[in-house]
């Protein structure tokens, strides 16, 4: 177990300037990377008016995605780390760059919708491609910036840097579509995304801890094989999985700011906002008061709540009412996402990181685009208000089936 004066010490890292720069650049890119979804989705709605088209923006993500995981996780093990990150980065610019022209006046005037929305889930797959990479070096720099004793107080900071960064960037993204318009909230997106760049270009050259010694398969499969075989790791990686895939009722938010609770853009920006103030209130919290004990148990608790919330915003025709299911879940949300990644830092050897944050990104990355695809496809089989009850049933299901099926999690401490 850690000493516990670093539990008394939450902000011990921030005294390293590497780490100042890389939480800095971290936030500000994860922000504009946020922004991005909620645009897009909103987007798509207007353009084709089908839960279905915002499902398959889902899946246009997380096809290449999960299809360049594994690679990627022996790719970044063997290479270093910050010059990858950095060419991740001047990709999504690109990519942005892209939007910014398919939301132009000229775009709108001269292609179809449908065209249009073909064109975004494209550039949508393109990111994916290059989140596969991304995400994981993150994670996986993190323990060659601070020293091994400050490591979970790192991962605690940095996850709820993540978290704030996802949350705020969520949350203007609705704001900015309302005040500035979609084009205009692009060019926004471009500037965080430049900035966040700028500042990550201070990290300085990390040593390549995994030198290849072995075919390119064998070296996946030695990540796959410390996974399943770490029972912490593998049953919070499942746990999020499955709640994520069956709860993810976000992705419909548009549809029922829309359609059911008849609010208009501002409206939209808040319903936004509500799971997204929820996690910065959990998250503030528990970096100012870290979790001491029954971490594990605390995880399980946190979503089966997650899933009574959705249920709660299902059935739910008072925009208030749907504002606070909202911003419990988000406080749910981020119990478990502090929880999970404190976990996978200190229980991941660093020669195997990128291959583990690979596997993770599997599990917990694409979970999101998975259950927004699951949740059009739902939406389209049983009507919106009968799939986010039957997603939020299932969360309930998968907390209750891996609280008897993964002991080890259960009983974890930290």
């Amino acid at each position: 177990m850690p000493d516990s004066n670093f539990h008394n010490k939450p902000y011990a890292p921030l005294a390293i300037p590497e780490f100042k720069y890389f939480i800095a650049g971290r936030f500000i890119f994860i922000m504009g990377l946020r922004m991005t979804g909620t645009v897009i989705g909103w987007w798509i709605y207007l353009l084709t008016k089908s839960p279905l088209a915002l499902g398959m923006v889902g899946l246009s993500e997380v096809i290449p995605a999960l299809s360049l995981a594994l690679y990627a996780g022996h790719y970044i093990d063997i290479n270093e780390k910050r010059k990858l990150l950095l060419k991740c980065i001047l990709l999504y610019v690109a990519c942005i760059g892209v939007f910014v022209f398919l939301s132009s006046s000229f775009a709108e005037n001269n292609y179809s919708p449908w065209t249009l929305a073909a064109c975004i889930c494209g550039v949508i797959a393109a990111t994916g491609a290059i989140r596969a990479f991304s995400g994981p070096t993150f994670s996986a720099m993190i323990a060659q910036i601070v020293p091994k004793a400050q490591l979970p107080t790192a991962a605690s900071i940095s996850s709820a840097t993540w978290l704030i960064g996802s949350i705020t960037g969520h949350a203007a993204g609705g704001f900015l579509i309302a005040y500035i318009g979609i084009n205009n909230t692009f060019y926004m997106i471009l500037l965080f995304i430049v900035t966040g760049f700028i500042l990550l270009r201070n990290l300085s050259v990390k040593p390549i801890l995994h030198i290849a010694t072995s075919n390119t398969w064998q070296s996946v499969k030695e990540g796959i094989n410390y996974v399943f075989k770490t029972k912490e790791i593998l049953g919070a990686m499942s746990l999020d999985l499955f709640a994520v895939l069956f709860g993810g009722a976000v992705a419909m938010v548009p549809v029922f700011a829309k359609d059911i609770l008849h609010i208009g853009p501002i409206g939209f920006g808040w319903l936004n906002a509500a799971a997204d103030i929820g996690s910065i209130i959990s998250v503030t919290i528990l970096t100012i008061r870290p979790l001491q004990k029954k971490q594990g148990q605390l995880l399980f608790y946190a979503v089966a709540g997650f899933g009574l919330c959705i249920i709660l915003f299902a059935v739910s025709k008072v925009f208030w009412l749907s504002f606070w299911a909202l911003l419990i879940s988000g406080c749910m949300d981020g119990i478990s996402v502090i929880i999970r990644s404190t976990i996978l830092q200190l229980k991941t050897p660093g020669e195997l990181r990128g291959r583990v944050m690979s596997v993770n990104s599997m599990f917990i990355n694409s979970s999101n685009e998975l259950g927004q695809f699951e949740s059009g496809v739902a939406a389209k089989i049983l009507g919106i208000v009968p799939s986010v009850v039957f997603g939020g049933c299932m969360t309930l299901g998968v907390a209750v089936f891996t609280w008897f099926k993964a002991s080890a999690l259960r009983k974890m401490e930290y």
